[in-house]
């Protein structure tokens, strides 16, 4: 039992997790982080849509079972490897999705429309969708965006127009550069290309540099726009300290969100050298997890983010 655990808890991917702290994207943005009732909704949230994420896993390594097999590393997962019976593997998949929608039922029934969209999606990019070309990018990016309205819907936040094109801009960006990365990792391997990941036959290293470099672009653009139309938020019962009385007028603004412009930028930048020069866009989650001048960019830029909207 120990050891089907164990499996199992690899086949779900942990790792993958990190993408649903886009949950508390709403939270943060909107100034309600220290509001102890909806810090606790968007937790829950975000527990409920790990779970139903981690067992849509379960499903995708049981229908790509041939293809992983032929696959140089998807071959070592535990279903592909024969190691986990797909039965078992199954039976754990159907009562995560089915336990998982009870849950989000219980935030409410947008929520749960949005978790039903998500594992639709996903089944259906498993199914069909991940071998037509442009299609599998947009469904890859799309995930994102449906985790960013899941975490806004529980505590019934406004998403900006500008922030939702950035959350857009981004999702394609990781997600062109998954693909740039799984095109690199399979090079001068033609079986793997053409019977483990298909669609990639009809991507060339050109195209999905142009595609790396429209969405790079419109990433940070995107978030530049945002600080500079986002007004700033009123929060006087959690605002500890107003720089504005101690500023003369000269400096005062009511952007101060565009201080975080240069780390997105630098983000960014980052991310396409992981990209290009180390080969490790395969695997988005691995990069945000493991290479430490992104890790630290992205902790002063949250950092920042809460300072500027919850302090100052």
């Amino acid at each position: 039992m120990v050891k089907t655990l164990n499996l199992l808890a690899k086949t779900v991917r942990p790792r993958q997790w990190v993408k649903n702290l886009a949950l508390y994207t709403g939270l943060v943005l909107t100034g309600q982080l220290f509001n102890s009732t909806k810090l606790v909704q968007v937790s829950l949230a975000v527990v409920y849509f790990t779970l139903l994420s981690a067992t849509i896993y379960i499903f995708n390594d049981i229908l790509d079972i041939k293809a992983d097999k032929k696959h140089p590393f998807k071959k070592h997962r535990p279903i592909a490897a024969g190691e986990l019976p797909i039965p078992v593997a199954l039976f754990f998949g159907l009562s995560g999705v089915i336990i998982s929608l009870y849950l989000m039922v219980q935030l409410g029934w947008f929520y749960f429309f949005i978790g039903l969209t998500y594992l639709i999606f996903q089944l259906g990019y498993s199914l069909w969708l991940k071998h037509v070309p442009i299609l599998d990018v947009l469904m890859i990016a799309s995930g994102f965006i449906l985790r960013v309205y899941a975490g806004a819907v529980v505590i019934d936040a406004h998403i900006n127009a500008w922030l939702l094109l950035c959350i857009i801009s981004f999702s394609l960006f990781l997600a062109v550069g998954k693909r740039r990365g799984e095109l690199t990792l399979l090079s001068g391997q033609a079986i793997a290309v053409n019977q483990s990941r298909k669609v990639l036959a009809h991507y060339s290293n050109q195209l999905l540099d142009v595609y790396c470099g429209m969405f790079a672009n419109s990433s940070w653009l995107t978030w530049t726009l945002y600080t500079f139309v986002q007004p700033p938020i009123i929060i006087e019962r959690h605002r500890l300290i107003n720089l504005f009385t101690a500023l003369p007028r000269t400096f005062y603004s009511e952007k101060w969100l565009m201080l975080t412009i240069p780390l997105v930028i630098y983000g960014v930048m980052r991310y396409l050298q992981l990209v290009y020069e180390n080969n490790q866009g395969e695997s988005p989650e691995r990069i945000l997890l493991s290479d430490r001048p992104l890790i630290g960019t992205i902790v002063i830029w949250v950092g920042l983010i809460i300072a500027i909207i919850y302090l100052i």
